[in-house]
Parts: structure tokens; sequence; C-alpha cells
């Protein structure tokens, strides 16, 4: 499918969200600067505090406007209390389109380079990602908006680079800096739980045009400061806790055999907190079967016949081990 200039544009919806943060910053904790070009840069956890509301809030930006973000407390968990709900009527384009982090982004070489993952609404304009042909959808505009999970400043050349990809002046780009360790990157991270299932629904090959909405939930990790503890939990809180609910246009083999493939536990891999798996491959992320990153419990809902099928269980063992 070829590319086109689509609707919904993703970063005109994601305008007033980003404004919010940026009128709102002192109350989110969070830190407002420019770069020397005048990229905006918004700090949400490596200089300030950032938090909870920051993290759903910036959640919500990197669906593009098109997720509704909540936290919620429950008891059904055991220790913990408080979960992240994500919602959007357009499951496809927000968390594939724009959600994802796909956008690799790398400048300088040895150990002084910045390498990071992006996020959020500028993907669809500056990525290449071949994702995007699939989706037959291209954004374009005057204004950018992208999240990268960093706990370092990015060089001046890093935001040049983005902007000249998205075709925007560097002044029209803001960036929003993520670290996992901090409350607002945990938040963002944990708040990929629907956008986890899309993308191994996407790796199993069903087809995209079939997934109508989608809704998720996950719990709240405590962060880290230990970076490797810090990306556990984060993915632990998905892996082991995680709920979702696909509600396709298939028959019910097909939602079937989706229900059985998509949670965690389907991969061999699956059955340690994530950090040591990590560890045990050498801290190659290449090594861990693609399988694994998916919720714990699913469910999926045909609107062709009316039936659900589940599979998948929540793990309140090893989230208590992974927490802990």
């Amino acid at each position: 499918m070829d590319k086109q200039i689509s609707s919904p544009s993703l970063n005109t919806l994601t305008a007033p969200l980003v404004e919010n943060l940026l009128v709102n910053a002192a109350g989110l904790r969070l830190h407002v600067s420019a770069l020397a070009n005048g990229c905006r840069v918004i700090d949400a956890g490596i200089n300030v505090h950032g938090g909870l509301e920051a993290g759903r809030l910036i959640t919500e930006i990197c669906l593009g406007g098109l997720g509704i973000v909540k936290l919620r407390a429950s008891t059904s968990f055991r220790h913990w209390s408080w979960h992240l709900d994500v919602y959007s009527t357009d499951p496809v384009l927000a968390c594939l389109g724009s959600q994802y982090a796909g956008w690799h982004l790398h400048h300088g070489e040895g150990k002084a380079a910045f390498s990071a993952l992006g996020s959020g609404p500028a993907r669809a304009m500056g990525s290449n990602e071949a994702l995007y042909d699939e989706l037959a959808y291209q954004d374009a505009g005057d204004h950018a908006f992208i999240v990268i999970e960093t706990d370092t400043f990015p060089p001046l050349e890093m935001a040049d680079k983005i902007a000249e990809k998205c075709g925007i002046a560097a002044s029209a780009l803001t960036i929003i800096l993520t670290p996992t360790s901090s409350l607002a990157g945990s938040v963002q991270i944990v708040g990929r739980v629907l956008e986890t299932a899309l993308h191994k629904a996407h790796t199993l090959h069903f087809p995209l045009h079939k997934i109508i909405e989608g809704v998720g939930s996950a719990p709240v990790c405590p962060p880290a400061k230990d970076f490797l503890v810090a990306m556990s939990r984060t993915n632990d809180a998905i892996l082991f806790a995680g709920q979702i609910q696909l509600f396709v246009e298939a028959s019910d083999d097909d939602a079937r055999e989706l229900a059985n493939k998509l949670p965690s536990s389907a991969s061999a891999d699956y059955g340690r907190p994530f950090g040591e798996i990590f560890k045990d491959v050498g801290y190659d992320f290449y090594k861990i079967d693609p399988m694994l990153f998916s919720p714990a419990q699913v469910a999926v809902s045909s609107l062709t016949t009316g039936h659900t099928f589940h599979a998948g269980s929540i793990d309140l063992d090893l989230l208590d081990a992974s927490f802990n």
C-alpha cells in the first residue's frame, strides 16, 4: 500500500496535550527548557522528580491523542493497588502508529554517543520504519512531538536530525524525556500494555485492519534507581499482570488462535523477572524471544460472532518477586 498524508493528524491531535504539560509544568514537577536551535525539551525525570500524573499525560501523548489513560485503585493484585487503564477506539494507529518505540535515534561514536528509542506522533512524520507502509499512513504538519526513553539530554545535533527528518524547523520540535527509573518514565512504559498486544498481533501476522478497539490495564510498578531493576519492573508489570481485551472482526477460529498465542506465557522465556532473563543473555535484547513481550492475560472478542476467547493468567507471585 502507498503511504499518503492521512487523517487524523497525530501531531495535530497531540498539540493540546503537550500544551497542557507546558502550562502546568511546575505542578507536574516538570522542567521546560530550549536548546540553542529553539527545540523545546521537557524533562520528566532527569533533573526533576516528575510524577504519576505527568506519566499518565505523557502516555496519552505517546498514543497520539487517540487514547485515554487513567489511574485506578484496585484490591485484586494483593500488594499492588494502583493500575493504569488504557483505552483506544483506534488502537492500531494509536499504538503502532504512535506509541510504539520504533524510532532508533543515534548520534556520535563511542561512550559519548547518544542512543535511545523514540515514541510518539513525530514517528509518523520523520521515521522511515517499514511499518508505516503497512499502515498506509504518514503525518505532516508544522510541529512534531517525540517522547524519548533516556536518562541523558540529547545533543543539539540529535534534535536537528529529528527536525530535519520531520521536515520542520527545530524550533517547532518538542522532545519529552522520560528516564525508565523515574515515576513518569515507569508509568509511560507500563502504559504500553495495549501496545504490546498490538505489536505481538502484528508479529503474528494477524490482519491489523480487523482490530477495531482495544483496552488494557497493568499495575503501576515502584520505580528503581538501578536501570536494570527499573527496566525489569516496567516490563514485568505487563508480562505478569497486564490484561487486555481486543475487539476484532474475525471468525471464531481466528479469534481463538490469536487469543491463545498472545499471552506472555506462550513464550518459552516466560517464568522469571525480565531482568534475570536479560542478564542471562548478556544484555542482548535480540537473544530474547520476541513473543515474550505481551500481556499476561488476554481476551479476544469476535464482533462477527459475539464470542470471546480467553488465554493466559496473572501471576502475583512473579509480580511480587519482581516488584520487591
